[in-house]
């Protein structure tokens, strides 16, 4: 059975696939719109993000959703605008600690190679960290980050979803994190 108009709402609470792959080809322009507006500053890798964030929380919060179809279309673009506010703000931080640090150097007259010594050394600190995972999900995050294209562009590449690729790099986020925070606690 393929999710409809009348069915994709039960059906996402049964989390079944087809039914997120329903509402991302029915609502990506919304969710899109909404994320551009508020990130409209940003880089596109920002809004991407944003809008994978969106996608990931309705599948995981389908179940808190109650409501009619006109409902799903207010909940999500609520869900939207506040995933887009939050993005941004934390951009908004990341940008002022840049500024800071570069300021702390520039007043301390620390050379610059101490620097690129250790943004080298946290790069391939990440990529050693990547390479530990699965050889698919290697595979997509080399294709987002280094290669910048969009997870449909991805999913297209290596035949998959676009929910597929979303959920592999929202995974393969958690355990590049955990191995990487496990890694600074024996440092």
């Amino acid at each position: 059975m393929k999710s409809s108009p009348t069915n994709f709402i039960t059906r996402l609470k049964k989390k079944k696939e087809d039914a997120l792959e329903y509402i991302i080809d029915a609502y990506m322009p919304l969710v899109k719109t909404i994320a551009t507006k508020i990130l409209h500053n940003r880089n596109r890798l920002d809004v991407d993000e944003c809008i994978n964030d969106v996608f990931l929380t309705v599948w995981q919060n389908a179940h808190q959703f109650k409501g009619e179809k006109e409902d799903f279309k207010k909940w999500i673009g609520m869900i939207a605008k506040y995933k887009a506010i939050d993005r941004y703000r934390q951009a908004e931080k990341r940008n002022a600690r840049e500024q800071q640090d570069e300021s702390l150097l520039a007043k301390s007259g620390t050379p610059g190679p101490d620097v690129s010594v250790l943004r080298r050394e946290e790069k391939n600190e990440l990529l050693s960290a990547i390479s530990g995972l699965e050889e698919l999900d290697r595979d997509i995050f080399m294709m987002k980050y280094y290669l910048e294209l969009t997870n449909m562009e991805i999913a297209d590449q290596l035949n998959l979803s676009k929910a597929a690729v979303d959920n592999r790099l929202y995974r393969g986020k958690k355990k590049l994190a955990t191995t990487i925070k496990l890694k600074e606690r024996l440092v």
